[in-house]
């Protein structure tokens, strides 16, 4: 499915980490890729305060691509309380397209849930504050993930946003839609053995899903071990309308408007 380009201009990647290490050493072929296989957009999420300027720069670089500003769960040991008013001048000097990747991982084990639990509510409060989606690392913390969210919007309503690389029940994904999110689907899918994963994609509504490489992660299966870039998004649409017996341009569009839609583009 590499290099498919029967939706040319019509992709977005909502998640990829253009701004990583791996991509020092051909940054400008992967976004030239990328374009080619017909994705308009790219939307790079950033990790820590300090990759803040990474992702700025690879946003100024290529004009396609939309920040969003957040602090994962998985840096815990770096984050400070006061990188939260950094982000809101980062917020207030580039208004991003969603807060994140920020949320909760129940996975990597040494990660302190409360701890965790503090930054990913204080960014909650900082993307009702400023009125924008969230980008969710929901890493088998769905359940804990949604409770904060029901908590700190409660009945104000939530902007919504994206469950970045969504693996939960059906149940959860219900929840999330019912609280306007949307479902992001990438590489993990396309595995043959990913039977659960891929009756949620063939399942869900799909004006709830958005397409995702979290690349440099997540490879789909034709790239094996490979390293991911954002071009794989044509392969992953490709394999959503194989499965779900649909035209790979209208599941093109239709991700594509779910994901402007939930963004605010």
């Amino acid at each position: 499915m590499r290099g498919h380009n029967a939706v040319m201009n019509a992709l977005m990647d909502t998640h990829c980490h253009l701004d990583a290490g791996e991509f020092d050493a051909d940054r400008d072929a992967v976004y030239a890729r990328a374009r080619a296989a017909g994705v308009a957009f790219q939307v790079i999420p950033a990790v820590t305060r300090a990759n803040f300027a990474e992702v700025e720069a690879a946003c100024r670089r290529y004009p396609d691509c939309l920040p969003a500003w957040g602090m994962h769960p998985m840096y815990i040991d770096v984050h400070r309380p006061e990188h939260l008013e950094a982000l809101r001048r980062q917020i207030e000097a580039w208004r991003p397209v969603a807060i994140g990747e920020i949320g909760l991982d129940l996975f990597v084990p040494g990660l302190d849930l409360a701890t965790q639990e503090f930054y990913y509510v204080e960014q909650l409060k900082i993307a009702r504050e400023y009125d924008l989606p969230v980008l969710l690392h929901c890493r088998r913390a769905n359940d804990q993930i949604l409770k904060q969210l029901r908590r700190v919007f409660g009945k104000s309503g939530v902007k919504g946003g994206i469950a970045h690389a969504f693996s939960g029940s059906r149940q959860q994904a219900e929840a999330f839609i019912k609280l306007g999110f949307k479902l992001g689907f990438g590489g993990a899918f396309t595995w043959n053995r990913a039977t659960r994963l891929r009756a949620l994609a063939f399942e869900l509504p799909l004006d709830a899903i958005v397409l995702e490489t979290d690349s440099p992660d997540i490879p789909p299966a034709w790239v094996g071990k490979g390293r991911n870039e954002p071009a794989e998004v044509a392969g992953i649409a490709a394999a959503l309308a194989e499965l779900r017996g649909l035209d790979v341009a209208a599941v093109a569009r239709q991700t594509t408007a779910n994901a402007r839609e939930v963004l605010g583009l």
